[in-house]
């Protein structure tokens, strides 16, 4: 016996090729029309569709890294404070006029509804041009 002679004990059966037409129906075990059925079935992914259903609006990414003002009104000083007092954001902090950021006191910028009538020292503020005008007519 030579190399070549050598037969295995069982023989090799081949792979059924599925969806050829042929002893399985017409539709050859894939069901009728639709994505599932057709050639080279490549399922889209989920994750794809959510996204395009998204809308894409000019800029919608863009978050300001600049953080916002916490606002106080010279209406709100009037009330808190005592004429001839100091007033900075730590002071507006513990009257209760502004809160704490993510563990840290914002910057503060001061508006004027409302009237001052008394003589408040203000600083470490931003205002606006109208409220500065009333708190220096006071002074």
């Amino acid at each position: 016996m030579q190399l070549h002679q050598i037969k295995p004990k069982n023989k090799k059966s081949d792979k059924k090729r599925v969806g050829r037409g042929g002893k399985r129906g017409s539709y050859s075990g894939k069901g009728l029309k639709g994505q599932k059925s057709r050639a080279g079935r490549k399922l889209r992914p989920q994750m794809r569709d959510i996204i395009k259903k998204i809308p894409k609006k000019r800029g919608y990414r863009f978050k300001s890294i600049a953080p916002e003002h916490a606002v106080v009104n010279l209406d709100m000083i009037d009330k808190k404070f005592e004429n001839g007092e100091k007033a900075t954001p730590k002071i507006f902090f513990e009257k209760g006029l502004i809160k704490k950021v993510a563990g840290k006191l914002p910057r503060v910028k001061i508006l004027a509804r409302g009237q001052l009538t008394k003589k408040v020292f203000i600083s470490g503020c931003t205002m606006s041009a109208s409220a500065k005008e009333q708190i220096e007519k006071k002074h």
